[in-house]
């Protein structure tokens, strides 16, 4: 391991001997009580939580996630019908049973946990295209990712379905091309994310945290500088990214802060759907975009009619090429404020990655690695808050808790709760969490009966998905 790289895992996923755990014990025997059989094999795809890098992925951004030891787990069994069989060792999530040839996903419902594993299990089925008979299956879910938390629970469900379909009808498909496909069949569910949940998923290296970049999808493992410990703590309120507008709203905010500025500059605005693209099209740095969007965006909203006389549109035409099916309804929009995280965020990202590198090399102290990281979560956060307004006063109780015992900490995932990502030293971790259980969860009604070692823990790097076979 040198300059900050380790060294990959090889192209596929790994099949690994059956770990002889207490989990997969629990799951076995819930699969052979529901379907009187063995599964065929089973699947495990792990959490992430994002260090740096929010809401910049759907725009084309390099992000810097790492991989979580909390997972989402399936017994698989392929089946001689035509049924989708799908049950769940959390009893307060209901079974289903369907056609394979019936798999409908509603995106104007609140979506319910199976859907997420139908995505997976749709998009195997439109890749094959007709190559092989599509076959039933049955299939156990098991997890210990926080739902709904910003951990990437939803995508964690659709990359093992994703990877169990793959192999059971017998296609071979890379980390990389089984990452862009659980990233497009997650769109089914209705939200347009930009794809890093899905390739930390399958890309990650235990020990490393990732820089993730797309178009094309690329995974660069990068060593974190020495003593870093990352903290998780959970905001209790939960964040449905397909449930809300919120998330889907972003998206197309940055959207249209790209073609409304693509106009201006008179580039062919409806070939440019992210600011990336906007960006190689004008051929200027990050900064440059920065100071254009504060030249000549104003800071009031865009009302929908005003978006429309300069792109010389239509409403309807707006809605068509511009907007998502949830977001059509929206009246006004927030683009100056967008622009300008997204565009400090990408910069954040780069000395992120500059500063990682330089400890590796030696060039730079772990402590003094650790601060300067530190204070660009900070930062992160801030910006989070203010400009893209996708905090929650729970989630700033906690930074500014960890404001008083950590190197630096910020909201992780979409937003809107969820849960924080705090970076601090192995000697710091204990009085941390203590801080966070006195000041936070002990007096909080949302955490009664609740395992506080599931809302707050410490965290190092995992590894991607794999599947797990009978020795």
């Amino acid at each position: 391991m040198s300059n900050g790289i380790c060294e990959g895992e090889g192209l596929y996923p790994p099949e690994l001997p059956l770990p002889d755990t207490e989990e997969i014990e629990t799951l076995r025997k819930h699969f052979v009580n529901k379907y009187n059989s063995e599964p065929d094999f089973y699947v495990r795809a792990p959490g992430r939580v994002n260090l740096i890098g929010e809401h910049v992925d759907y725009c084309g951004y390099s992000v810097c996630p790492m991989a979580i030891q909390q997972h989402i787990l399936v017994a698989f069994k392929k089946s001689d019908d035509m049924l989708v069989r799908l049950s769940n060792v959390d009893h307060n999530y209901e079974d289903i049973e369907l056609s394979v040839d019936d798999i409908s996903i509603p995106t104007d419902e609140i979506p319910v946990w199976y859907r997420y594993f139908l995505c997976g299990v749709k998009g195997v089925l439109e890749r094959m295209d007709g190559e092989a008979a599509p076959a039933g299956m049955m299939a156990v879910v098991s997890g210990n990712i926080l739902p709904n938390s910003g951990l990437s629970s939803s995508s964690a469900l659709v990359c093992a379905a994703t990877l169990a379909v793959s192999k059971a009808y017998g296609m071979t498909l890379t980390k990389r091309e089984l990452a862009e496909l659980a990233t497009k069949s997650e769109r089914y569910i209705g939200t347009q994310g930009g794809g890093m949940d899905q390739a930390i998923a399958f890309l990650a290296t235990e020990g490393c945290a990732n820089v993730i970049s797309f178009n094309p999808l690329t995974a660069t493992e990068l060593k974190l500088p020495e003593g870093a410990v990352f903290v998780i703590a959970s905001s209790l309120i939960q964040m449905n990214k397909a449930a809300t507008q919120d998330f889907n709203r972003r998206v197309v905010e940055c959207r249209l802060v790209s073609q409304l500025l693509s106009k201006r500059l008179r580039i062919d605005w409806k070939k440019i759907h992210r600011l990336d693209s906007m960006q190689k099209s004008i051929g200027l740095g990050v900064r440059h975009l920065r100071a254009l969007a504060t030249e000549t965006l104003h800071e009031e909203p865009y009302k929908k009619d005003e978006i429309c006389r300069e792109l010389q549109i239509t409403q309807d035409e707006l809605d068509r090429i511009s907007l998502t099916e949830n977001t059509k309804n929206i009246k006004e929009f927030k683009l100056k404020q967008r622009m300008l995280h997204v565009t400090q965020e990408v910069e954040r990202v780069q000395e992120f990655i500059r500063i990682c590198k330089e400890c590796a090399k030696g060039d730079m102290s772990p402590e003094s690695g650790l601060y300067n990281l530190g204070l660009l979560m900070k930062k992160s956060h801030e910006s989070l808050k203010t400009l893209y307004e996708c905090s929650h006063e729970e989630l700033d109780k906690i930074i500014s808790i960890a404001e008083k015992h950590t190197l630096g900490a910020r909201l992780t995932g979409a937003g809107w709760g969820g849960c924080t990502v705090a970076l601090t030293t192995a000697d710091k971790v204990d009085d941390y969490i203590s801080a966070l259980k006195e000041e936070f969860y002990t007096d909080n009604p949302r955490a009664d009966d609740l395992d506080l070692s599931s809302l707050v823990f410490p965290t190092q790097p995992g590894g991607g998905a794999a599947i797990y076979v009978k020795a």
